[in-house]
């Protein structure tokens, strides 16, 4: 199974939006996710009270992010949703700036989602690839990256 497999088409989003308040950049991170049925409001409102409580805790490195919180907080299927800010979007991270690219991570559980988080972790350790990512003009560019990993 391939990163795009746990993404599909509609769970790619690319926005030229710029100036997006933290609360507004969560809930365009999870649109794709809540608009599909595959997490509940719930899930980006424990995302938002959690980076309210502790800051930017999902901004990895930088340029990306990989916002999440726990499974009872509202997920009803292991997916994800890739999001691309043309523009980039300031989450607070002093260290990691801007953020171009955004994974939202919704796992059933706490153990299910190892494969996909060495999966993740090896994309993201391709800075060809995520320049690319960055750069997509269209959906499929992206797609045929996501289906490497």
């Amino acid at each position: 199974m391939s990163l795009f497999d746990l993404i599909g088409h509609d769970g790619i989003v690319i926005t030229n939006e710029e100036n997006l308040s933290v609360d507004a950049t969560l809930e365009l991170t999870c649109s794709a996710l809540v608009a599909s049925g595959k997490v509940e409001e719930s899930y980006v409102d424990a995302i938002k009270a959690t980076h309210k409580k502790i800051g930017p805790y999902y901004v990895l490195a930088p340029k990306i992010a990989m916002p999440h919180a726990r499974p009872e907080d509202g997920v009803n299927e292991t997916a994800l949703q890739l999001t691309v800010f043309k523009k980039g979007v300031d989450l607070g991270s002093a260290d990691n700036g801007d953020v171009f690219f955004s994974i939202t991570l919704a796992a059933i559980d706490s153990d299910g989602h190892v494969l996909t988080i060495m999966a993740l972790s090896e994309l993201f350790q391709n800075d060809d690839d995520i320049e690319t990512i960055i750069n997509a003009e269209n959906k499929t560019d992206i797609i045929n990256i996501l289906k490497k990993y």
